[in-house]
């Protein structure tokens, strides 16, 4: 008898890739709620049940009295999201996968490794400060009243339609591969040495499965990451060989960058203060005595590739310019070539 999952979300980029594992590789029946903008992207075995999760009356029209082995949480970003939750599947589910962040974890950070147990503190970034006030909130539920939860922490995870990068604009990576094509320089933040982690979602997606239905997953947290580590400028030369160009890279400290990039709207204070200028180092034992199969099976330098080959044929999708972004690098760069000068 198959298990059940319900999916809350389920076309992003992390949970697309878990979807189609579960339904190609393993033995579940796979249930998707959402408001079917993208459905298009999930296998027809899905069973997809379109409506609004904020709208609990209507959930609870469409699930009816069914019941779940996993309800997975993908877009549960605030406290009355996951209160939401807590109503509705409480008592309706074996376990509950809660996706919450790795930029939870402390900031400024007291050491560059990272595991399950380092404080959750970040005061630079509400995204995170709102991950921990959730996790707080169901693991309350767990102590208290046995909620099933499964906190699940990802750091930077892509796919072929995303390229990871620190420094670009409101419309994404696109623009930063657009100068690298054109010979311009490239901002990366800091002295470029700083120790990153970049996931392929179909290897998180290991991870991620092999915790659903584990029983002993059940009221603990795990991180999911690769267990290759890159500095940023390891990871703009890997992107700029595949491109098959020269890297003109041109480092500025973060401070600069979120002075003058907060004023309009890039948020590089959250964004990269509080996450993406940070070294980190994931220690993923504890995943790996849960879930023995987890392996990080692609490589960065294969991961982008793959995501190269997909963006640059599917330009109205993903190539998306930002000539505001554009303008602002070319800018941040002469004001601080001018600085030099003058001395």
């Amino acid at each position: 008898m198959k298990k059940r999952a319900l999916f809350i979300g389920g076309t992003g980029t992390i949970s697309t890739a878990i979807v189609k594992r579960l339904v190609n590789d393993l033995d579940w029946e796979v249930w998707v709620l959402n408001r079917g903008n993208r459905n298009q992207v999930l296998p027809a075995e899905v069973v997809s049940v379109v409506c609004d999760i904020n709208d609990e009356e209507k959930v609870l029209q469409k699930l009816g009295d069914t019941t779940f082995d996993c309800v997975c949480e993908f877009i549960g970003f605030t406290l009355p999201q996951v209160e939401r939750d807590y109503r509705l599947f409480s008592g309706k589910t074996r376990q509950y996968l809660y996706i919450s962040s790795a930029s939870a974890y402390h900031k400024p950070a007291s050491g560059y490794v990272i595991t399950e147990g380092t404080t959750l503190s970040n005061p630079y970034w509400q995204y995170s400060r709102d991950k921990i006030e959730s996790e707080e909130f169901l693991m309350k539920k767990y102590r208290e009243e046995g909620f099933p939860v499964t906190i699940v922490r990802p750091s930077h995870t892509y796919d072929e339609r995303n390229i990871p990068l620190g420094v670009h604009g409101k419309n994404g990576y696109w623009q930063v591969i657009k100068r690298m094509l054109e010979g311009k320089p490239v901002i990366i933040q800091g002295d470029g040495s700083s120790l990153w982690t970049v996931t392929w979602n179909a290897d998180f997606a290991i991870g991620y499965t092999g915790l659903m239905g584990n029983r002993h997953a059940i009221g603990e947290a795990f991180q999911i990451t690769s267990d290759e580590t890159l500095t940023w400028d390891q990871i703009y030369q890997t992107v700029a060989d595949a491109l098959g160009v020269t890297l003109h890279a041109y480092h500025v400290s973060t401070d600069f960058l979120c002075a003058v990039g907060d004023p309009l709207g890039f948020d590089y204070t959250g964004s990269l203060l509080g996450d993406k200028s940070v070294s980190v180092v994931f220690d993923n034992r504890k995943l790996k005595r849960v879930v023995p199969d987890m392996a990080t099976n692609v490589r960065f330098d294969m991961g982008v590739r793959i995501a190269l080959d997909y963006v640059l044929s599917h330009p109205e999708e993903c190539q998306i310019e930002d000539p505001e972004f554009d303008q602002w690098c070319d800018r941040v760069i002469d004001t601080i070539e001018k600085a030099k000068a003058s001395f």
